[in-house]
């Protein structure tokens, strides 16, 4: 597509050894946009000298994790741009997405702070239509000073001041690494979700907006969903029938071979790892108190945990 005049958006792109992505992402979107700013947590590959060399900026800063990364990145950043765009590396813009910056965004009414994207996810060149997961709204465009994101350690969300509306076209997340690669990252997003289950009860406070903010309606009605109906089945009872509606009731059998593996993969053993690991740390709070699992799970992530939690 020809590209019309930048547009007056700071692109925010969080980085950990994404060199098989970080052009890519960049590529696709530097045109577009008036900044593209790439914070890095101290890759050990060339990502750094990849992005700097597609024109992006680039900062580094330790990771802990996505919510305070990002919002680290939101002050440390200077944003002098009317929006801001939150990308991962392993994402990108399709094209009826970016014709809708350029056609729709300028003529938004000045009470819209935020839109939401559709994501997009293609699985080993297979994009993933049911299922329930071509659904998902996620709000990635905001105006400036008018977002943040949720502090918790897993499935982090952007609230905003104002109103919300969607953007036509979609937010593609096409990751290209390994199985095995995959299967690792989501064993520490398991350990993640772990860490926010057990403040809930434990720092009840933890996940603090910011003042006036809110969660898009969809994102609202998910967390219900999740916090209020799956949290009250048993452990391990509820993996399976979260997948048995996946598959069987959202249709994701019709996606074929690969819809197959994806859906098992994150639809069963996913969250049934989730629910080994927490049924292991009440195992531990019962042996060792909350002081032990606070311990546990700093070695396992090698980050420090507020410590709140330990004293909730």
């Amino acid at each position: 597509m020809s590209v019309p005049a930048p547009l007056d958006i700071t692109v925010i792109v969080l980085s950990f050894n994404e060199a098989i992505h970080v052009e890519r992402c960049i590529g696709r979107i530097r045109d577009h946009v008036r900044r593209v700013v790439v914070v890095d947590s101290f890759s050990t590959d060339d990502t750094i000298a990849r992005a700097q060399a597609m024109g992006a900026e680039t900062l580094q800063n330790p990771f802990v994790n996505q919510a305070q990364q990002f919002n680290w990145a939101l002050d440390a950043v200077q944003i002098d741009t009317a929006w801001v765009l939150r990308l991962d590396c392993d994402e990108y813009l399709d094209d009826e997405a970016l014709r809708w910056l350029h056609r729709d965004m300028p003529r938004l009414s000045d009470d819209v702070a935020g839109v939401e994207l559709r994501l997009k996810v293609i699985f080993k060149g297979k994009h993933l239509r049911f299922g329930g997961y071509y659904s998902t709204d996620l709000l990635r465009l905001w105006r400036t000073g008018k977002g943040r994101v949720e502090q918790r350690w897993m499935d982090e969300r952007t609230t905003v001041s104002g109103k919300i509306t969607r953007a036509r076209g979609n937010l593609v997340d096409e990751n290209l690494n390994s199985i095995g690669w995959w299967t690792d990252k989501h064993n520490r997003y398991a350990s993640r979700h772990v860490i926010d289950f057990m403040m809930l009860q434990h720092s009840p406070d933890h996940q603090v907006a910011t003042k006036g903010a809110m969660l898009p309606r969809r994102a609202r009605f998910k967390r219900f969903l999740r916090n209020r109906i799956y949290a009250r089945f048993p452990l391990f009872l509820r993996p399976a029938l979260y997948w048995f509606y996946r598959y069987f009731v959202l249709l994701g059998f019709l996606d074929g071979k690969l819809g197959l593996i994806w859906h098992f993969l994150h639809g069963f053993w996913y969250y049934m790892l989730i629910d080994v690991k927490i049924h292991e740390a009440r195992q531990i709070v019962a042996d060792e108190g909350i002081d032990g699992l606070v311990l546990h799970y700093e070695k396992t992530l090698g980050v420090a945990l507020a410590r709140p939690m330990a004293n909730g």
